[in-house]
């Protein structure tokens, strides 16, 4: 949701060509620029789906403007939180959200390389791993000009095995690692997972719509874990007359009224 306040623009440092957006979690609000890699559904389905326990620390790799840090952060079981990303422009932006929200005491934005994350940070030094990663291989699907478009759709920087490793070294022995992913790549997936010891414990798949196929994948692996997965009931985002569910609602605008009959937003 667009925010427009001019005092918040100024605490917040916007740039020519950004916005602010309200992220309507305890007034916390976030910089994006339209011209570059936007957060969307998915994040904000992965820092629903992470569940967290008093004080983990937290790290989210791939953060790109920081989404998935400021969601976690509004949730009292957060500890301290990293949010590492490798574009210099989208750390510049999430570190000014962070800013901006005051949350410099609570959340960290590191600039630096998914593949070199255990040697910077230690391993086995968190809690839980978030990752919203590219979801298409290089060569697949219609590849964005802007770089930094490119960056966050395509696996130029860092492939999935590369992104699962670094999760894995990264995470303490116990921890869990938990990812939103695209449905055609599981069996690939729950084998790099196994591959580096993260034992598939939750899945649940993301519907657009009761009679329409998944389109997404949210995941959660731990570290040495028992081999016992977890199916949860599918996510719908849509009822079958095309308005959100109450489900939906309940993510993206906790304690707002809406109708329970048709999941429409009365407020």
């Amino acid at each position: 949701m667009l925010y427009n306040d001019s005092d918040a623009n100024s605490r917040f440092d916007i740039m020519e060509g950004e916005r602010l957006d309200d992220l309507i979690r305890g007034g916390l609000k976030i910089i994006q620029s339209p011209s570059a890699f936007c957060f969307s559904m998915d994040a904000v389905l992965l820092a629903n789906f992470t569940a967290l326990k008093k004080g983990d620390k937290i790290i989210d790799l791939g953060t790109g403007t920081g989404v998935i840090p400021l969601l976690l952060a509004s949730r009292e079981a957060a500890g301290k939180i990293i949010g590492l990303e490798i574009q210099e422009d989208s750390c510049d932006r999430a570190r000014r959200s962070v800013r901006g929200n005051r949350l410099e005491g609570l959340i960290d934005i590191i600039q630096g390389d998914i593949c070199e994350a255990d040697r910077v940070l230690g391993v086995g030094q968190f809690d839980v791993v978030t990752t919203n990663p590219p979801y298409l291989p290089v060569g697949r699907g219609a590849q964005n000009v802007t770089d930094v478009i490119a960056i966050a759709r395509h696996e130029i920087r860092c492939s999935l095995d590369d992104v699962v490793n670094a999760g894995s070294r990264l995470v303490r022995y116990g921890g869990r690692m938990t990812m939103v992913h695209r449905p055609e790549r599981l069996s690939e997936i729950i084998v790099t997972l196994e591959k580096y010891r993260l034992r598939p414990r939750r899945l649940q798949m993301v519907h657009p719509n009761p009679g329409k196929k998944p389109n997404m994948i949210l995941i959660e692996a731990q570290l040495g874990g028992n081999p016992e997965l977890i199916i949860q009931e599918p996510f719908f985002v849509y009822n079958e007359d095309g308005s959100y569910t109450n489900a939906f609602w309940d993510i993206y605008y906790p304690g707002k009224p809406y109708s329970r009959g048709s999941g429409c937003y009365d407020g």
